[in-house]
């Protein structure tokens, strides 16, 4: 009897989603020297409270569970949640060559190492506020990433922070785009 009701179906596909990012070429990944405190500020920005893990978790969460409602916006935040992904890869990368160790744990300047959880994550039901929580995310990642590049004296390390902000600039505005859709 059950086999004859219907399934319920998300119809939403999201083959051929891109990363969603201006669209002008990253620095070269590179750094002038080995430096550990440098990595730990990276790590806050890999996996920290306000990091592109939690970007990337925030964002899959959300398209999850908007996708069979709402497939454009959700395919907006896939495609979102894919760039961060670019941005961990791209810090993971900077944080080794500086010496640092790549392993979801983050080393705060002034307090004690703190393994990444999604207490991090802000997730609300209605679309509209977490939309506003998407932003506010992008908002704090772009002051933590300028506060970062006055502490680090390494012009290769600050030019592709610099050229994150430009994604999560463009981030910000797409999401503020959604909100006045609604």
């Amino acid at each position: 009897m059950e086999q004859n009701k219907a399934c319920l179906t998300n119809t939403c596909s999201f083959a051929g989603i891109k990363p969603i990012m201006m669209d002008l070429p990253y620095p070269p990944i590179q750094v002038r020297r080995e430096n550990p405190a440098y990595a730990n500020l990276l790590g806050m920005d890999y996996c920290g409270p306000v990091s592109e893990l939690s970007a990337i978790t925030q964002y899959i969460n959300n398209e999850n569970r908007i996708s069979h409602e709402r497939c454009p916006m959700a395919k907006t935040l896939l495609g979102i949640a894919v760039a961060e992904m670019m941005h961990l890869q791209k810090l993971g990368e900077l944080i080794c060559l500086l010496g640092g160790k790549v392993d979801f744990v983050a080393r705060p300047y002034n307090g004690r190492p703190r393994m990444w959880t999604p207490e991090y994550l802000t997730i609300p039901e209605h679309v509209g506020k977490m939309l506003q929580a998407d932003i506010e995310a992008e908002e704090d990642a772009i002051k933590q990433y300028h506060m970062h590049i006055k502490m680090i004296d390494d012009d290769c390390v600050n030019a592709v922070l610099r050229r994150i902000i430009q994604d999560e600039e463009y981030h910000v505005m797409l999401l503020q785009a959604l909100v006045r859709e609604g």
